[in-house]
């Protein structure tokens, strides 16, 4: 078990001063990097010493410390090992179990946002939706999470050729129309996260959480769906909380910053 694994005591703070170091975007003088890490600047300057010498942090003329060649090094080399997909896999069958609903992944493809993995309950959701499925930008929630995060260049035209071809219009007060979209777009950045209640598919809830880059790039939708008899779809409720956990968690297990805001 983890609480039984002996570690290194000197390598867990070390590492507290790297990760404060990766949050400043400029070079940092080592009594603001220490105080940010939670400790004296003579406590921290044996460690900064180190890092110099095996080139984790390089210094500058003025003295100030910032992330150097091996950091760089083995940064690239996390990158290219990434897949985000992998890495929702891993964490979204349990987000099922604890949920007690369908839960899926969703990436931009070249017609939309298209579901890549599905994992069911103990008891599945018996709805049209398999790998493969391409999700309405207007209509669903994994849709309208991919059209507020997306840049409006990319999604622009898929919106408003589905729009049309369903022939929805574009009156005032209509649910579909640029107006209500563009507030259902507002909502979903103010609550990072989008949910449909009862839509498209009468009967069914649905919550969808983005999942973030290291450059703040939106690149998978993380969907919770389920009867809506039995599904919270309050914005901190029972179903929100834990799909919101699971995304920031893939975000961070893909480089994104756990302090960064979407």
């Amino acid at each position: 078990m983890e609480k039984n694994r002996r570690g290194i005591q000197s390598i867990e703070i070390g590492s507290a001063l790297l990760l404060q170091l990766a949050r400043h975007v400029r070079p940092v003088a080592l009594k603001d990097l220490a105080k940010a890490a939670g400790m004296t600047a003579g406590k921290a300057h044996p460690y900064m010493v180190s890092f110099l010498k095996v080139g984790f942090v390089t210094q500058t003329i003025a003295g100030h410390y910032e992330l150097g060649p091996l950091a760089l090094q083995l940064g690239l080399t996390r990158l290219q090992r990434l897949d985000p997909v992998k890495e929702a896999s891993a964490l979204i069958e349990a987000l099922a179990d604890e949920t007690g609903q369908s839960v899926a992944v969703a990436v931009w493809g070249n017609l939309g946002p298209t579901i890549v993995r599905l994992e069911e309950p103990a008891h599945p959701l018996h709805v049209n939706l398999r790998v493969g499925t391409v999700m309405s930008l207007a209509n669903t929630a994994t849709g309208r999470l991919f059209a507020a995060y997306m840049p409006p260049k990319v999604v622009e035209r898929l919106l408003s050729d589905e729009i049309s071809r369903l022939s929805y219009g574009t009156a005032q007060g209509n649910p579909l129309g640029p107006d209500a979209l563009d507030a259902a777009f507002a909502e979903i950045r103010k609550n990072s996260m989008a949910r449909t209640k009862g839509h498209p598919i009468p009967g069914i809830d649905a919550l969808c959480a983005p999942v973030f880059d290291s450059s703040g790039h939106l690149v998978l939708g993380i969907l919770v769906l389920g009867p809506s008899a039995t599904f919270d779809s309050g914005w901190d409720g029972a179903v929100a909380q834990p799909l919101r956990r699971c995304a920031l968690e893939i975000s961070h297990r893909i480089g994104r910053d756990q302090t960064a805001t979407a």
